[in-house]
């Protein structure tokens, strides 16, 4: 079932980007802003103990497990909540833009992102801690065409001409979700399907901002329903008694 320390007074820490975060583009304001009820503070509601975010927007696998370590030795948690992989796969479009015919490399090459995953989920249960892996939510890749190519002719050619369709944004972004659960199964670490609570939906482009990245509203909402799932499942001690109850917590 569970392998944290105390039941009583359990920690969980949230490592990830901007998903975790709660960022989402709020087209009244036209920018993005950071939803306050995001799936992290909807779940901390629910649960006893303490539910600490350390994610940060436009953060990479790299830059968020160097500072880590830190952070567990700071908050010594039980179970730490891994989120990453949406900026590792990134490319910079606007060099591809300029220079479609040459190589480009994201910001962390698949390679680097498997290896790192499995370093960080040696360093965690290494250090008693539980992780938790999460895949990524779809991309729609047509909006994240438009978004990345600021909707310009020659820009959104090029970019094309380089990657060759925009099915293949999207099935290249999937190869990085598909090596979170490739990892979680080498390493047996728990994993959340985030990627396949969206593909179930009738239409999950309803549920991405209009970025083509980022969850919205109702995509954080998504996530926040799939981790309270997953909590129900493998640790329900967690749960407050009025959730327990199916009496909804207001």
């Amino acid at each position: 079932m569970t392998e944290v320390k105390n039941m009583d007074n359990i920690k969980i820490l949230v490592s990830g980007d901007s998903i975790s975060r709660g960022v989402i583009y709020d087209e009244t304001k036209n920018r993005y802003t950071v939803l306050r009820e995001n799936y992290v503070n909807t779940t901390g509601r629910k649960i006893r103990g303490s539910i600490k975010n350390i994610s940060k927007f436009g953060s990479t696998l790299i830059r968020g497990i160097s500072k880590l370590e830190n952070q567990i030795n700071k908050e010594n948690p039980d179970i730490v909540l891994i989120e990453y992989g949406g900026n590792d796969c990134t490319f910079n479009w606007d060099e591809v833009a300029d220079n479609p015919y040459t190589e480009h490399l994201p910001q962390t090459e698949i390679r680097i992102f498997e290896t790192a995953l499995h370093e960080t989920i040696e360093l965690l249960k290494n250090t008693k801690v539980t992780p938790v892996l999460m895949t990524l939510p779809p991309l729609n890749a047509d909006k994240y065409l438009e978004w990345v190519s600021k909707n310009n002719p020659v820009t959104k050619d090029n970019i094309i001409k380089w990657i060759g369709s925009v099915s293949e944004i999207y099935y290249w972004q999937e190869k990085y979700s598909s090596v979170i659960t490739k990892v979680a199964e080498e390493t047996h670490t728990r994993l959340i399907d985030v990627r396949g609570a969206f593909l179930q939906l009738p239409d999950f482009t309803k549920y991405i901002c209009r970025d083509g990245m980022h969850p919205n509203r109702k995509g954080q909402g998504v996530i926040a329903d799939k981790v309270f799932d997953y909590i129900k499942t493998g640790y329900d001690f967690l749960l407050e008694p009025t959730v327990f109850r199916g009496i909804p917590v207001k």
